[in-house]
């Protein structure tokens, strides 16, 4: 058990580290975002999490639920439904329940709020992920150990345009560098927490697995087409968001299956 705590916890103590890097992309920039570079940064990020969705979420899902006894279709199809519901009830309820989480009347407020829980939810199930690996791999099945730091490595590099895909948006509506950065980096420390908890009650969250990573991909998916795209398109210039997501969306797709 210490030995699946330790692994599981340096594992995500590295995804942690790479979106607070993200995140400090924000300390690049002394003034607002060119209009042009946010669209490019929303495209971007749509592209990262609509790739991360489908191979670091769904796919796994599935599988996961095939080797459980369960038709993969059911948690990938109910999971994710679930998310997206969950959010649509959030796009209502957020900018009542937290206003001082960005500043209040902007028009941004309802989307950064979004994207966050999105992101930080995402982040909870791949923390779930690691830290099931580790621990099948710490319980003696050790040849699974070489996957499970592939699989921590390659989170990490996807965590680290989502740190920025947070603390960019947000300096872009004003807050300041400081916090933006904080939000951003604060995003993927869920990720350790999951992985621990996971770790110790690994006999027992595995089953509900499918259905995590299915959930926080339904999240996402709501988040890109009802915020990110349709203002990564807005302007004369919209193919600056539209090739923001191609890139985002290959570097993605590409990470995933090499390092999967």
């Amino acid at each position: 058990m210490t030995q699946a705590l330790l692994l599981a916890g340096s594992g995500t103590g590295f995804t942690f580290l790479m979106t607070a890097l993200g995140a400090a992309m924000v300390f690049l920039f002394r003034n607002q975002i060119s209009p042009n570079l946010h669209r490019i940064m929303l495209g971007f990020a749509a592209g990262v999490m609509i790739a991360a969705s489908m191979w670091s979420l769904l796919i796994p899902a599935i599988e996961e639920a095939q080797e459980l006894g369960l038709p993969g279709w059911l948690p990938a199809a109910g999971g994710s439904a679930l998310g997206i519901l969950f959010l649509v009830a959030m796009d209502g309820l957020l900018p009542h329940l937290s206003p001082e989480l960005l500043q209040s009347g902007d028009r941004h407020s309802a989307q950064n709020a979004l994207l966050i829980l999105a992101i930080t939810l995402h982040n909870i199930p791949e923390g779930m992920a690691v830290g099931v690996s580790f621990a099948l791999a710490a319980q003696g099945q050790s040849e699974l150990l070489p996957a499970a730091g592939a699989l921590a490595l390659g989170i990490g590099i996807q965590n680290f345009p989502e740190g920025a895909a947070i603390s960019l948006p947000l300096r872009q509506a004003g807050l300041s560098r400081t916090k933006s950065f904080l939000i951003g980096a604060a995003s993927g420390a869920v990720e350790p927490i999951a992985a621990l908890l996971t770790v110790l009650a690994a006999g027992t969250v595995q089953v509900a697995l499918p259905w995590l990573l299915s959930f926080a991909a339904g999240a996402m998916l709501y988040v890109v087409v009802e915020e990110l795209i349709p203002e990564s398109s807005e302007g004369d210039h919209s193919d600056k968001g539209t090739l923001g997501f191609a890139l985002g969306f290959m570097i993605m797709m590409t990470l995933d299956v090499a390092l999967g």
